[in-house]
């Protein structure tokens, strides 16, 4: 009796184990399946919706990955080409700037007279707008509170040619607008970059080199707010330099066109109680 008890136990046990190694091994297949979806039969309605998801969704890797196979696939039609164009936006959104500019360039290179070429133009314009773009920007914006005129100026003009070829070439473009706007803020900031070198320059005591900067902001960017400043440094240049008569010249356009600036001081201009006390 016992034996037999012993037997049924064995037998038992030997069910159980080998109902756990199916369930693990079924399991198993279920995850392999999961990891090598099998794709070659997809559409190409099929491969743009899935792509399109994980866009969505923020998985920019996976969507890249998805559009790259679906123009493999499918090289032709309008559903390669759009591929395309979402591959640059993927990119872009992925802080990939260099790969999603080159995007954008091939399908330029590619489809000249597409309808939407208009969008690769915007995305390459927006791929060098490097305004709090990413760790980086955050970190030298928000943390050391650095203005973007303060960083490398060659992004924002390559930015503002961007928006640029995109108004001049097509100016009903819905994108347009929006372009105007960066383009104006891109303005702004590239002259105050100017002005940023101009400082430097007056810190270094380089007077001569600092009014080229300021002569070159009025001559350049004469609608900007940077212009106020511009004058200021080169009254103080020339100032430093016992050039008066041109400090005065510049003091009366400056007064002229910014009575109220705060960089005049009484009747002397910039004087000895000017708030600024960089230099």
């Amino acid at each position: 009796m016992i034996g037999l008890l012993a037997s049924i136990g064995n037998f038992m046990w030997h069910r159980l184990i080998l109902i756990l190694i199916l369930i693990f091994g079924l399991s198993a297949c279920g995850l392999l399946k999961e990891k090598t979806t099998d794709n070659s039969q997809w559409s190409p309605n099929k491969f743009y919706s899935e792509a399109k998801n994980e866009l969505n969704n923020g998985n920019y890797e996976a969507a890249v990955k998805l559009f790259e196979a679906l123009e493999a696939r499918y090289p032709y039609g309008r559903f390669a080409q759009q591929a395309q164009l979402e591959i640059a936006y993927a990119y872009y959104k992925d802080q990939q700037q260099a790969s999603a500019i080159a995007a954008a360039d091939r399908f330029i290179q590619l489809y000249p007279h597409h309808p939407n070429v208009d969008y690769a133009y915007y995305i390459k314009g927006l791929a060098n707008f490097h305004d709090d773009l990413g760790v980086l920007g955050y970190i030298s914006s928000r943390i050391i509170n650095q203005d973007m005129s303060e960083r490398d100026s060659k992004a924002s003009r390559e930015s503002f040619e961007n928006f640029k070829e995109l108004v001049t070439r097509f100016p009903k473009s819905k994108y347009t607008p929006d372009a105007l706007k960066r383009m104006a803020h891109l303005v702004n900031v590239v002259a105050k970059s100017e002005i940023y070198v101009a400082r430097y320059y007056m810190k270094r005591k380089a007077y001569v080199a600092a009014v080229r900067r300021a002569q070159y902001v009025l001559e350049e960017y004469p609608q900007t707010p940077a212009t106020e400043e511009a004058l200021y440094i080169m009254a103080r240049a020339y100032d430093r330099m016992g050039m008066n008569d041109l400090r005065e010249d510049v003091e009366r356009v400056m007064r002229k066109n910014f009575p109220q600036s705060e960089y005049l001081s009484g009747s002397d201009l910039l004087g000895k109680e000017s708030w600024w006390k960089i230099w």
